[in-house]
């Protein structure tokens, strides 16, 4: 079902072009901001998204197969997950 995304293998320390912050807001919020931020990003920019909502580990791959853009990865930081998004 995930194979469309492309997943890093590692992305700690992963370069990033912008950072959205979505600790403390539930889904869908994260996803729709992070899609109105990769609006604003030129294509092959990478998002560095931090959220707190477990759900986010599910709906952001799925957001971006669906929006085609590549899901690079995430990182676990305290009681957050720092997703990595490269926009095409």
């Amino acid at each position: 079902m995930w194979t469309k995304c492309n997943i890093a293998a590692s992305s700690s320390d992963m370069e990033h072009d912008d950072t959205l912050d979505a600790v403390g807001l539930l889904c869908p919020l994260p996803v729709l901001k992070a899609r109105k931020r990769l609006k604003s990003l030129q294509t092959g920019q990478v998002l560095r998204m931090v959220a707190s909502d477990p759900a986010a580990q599910i709906d952001v791959p799925h957001f971006c197969t669906e929006a085609d853009h590549t899901f690079l990865g995430t990182d676990e930081s305290d009681e957050n997950t720092v997703y990595y998004i490269q926009k095409n």
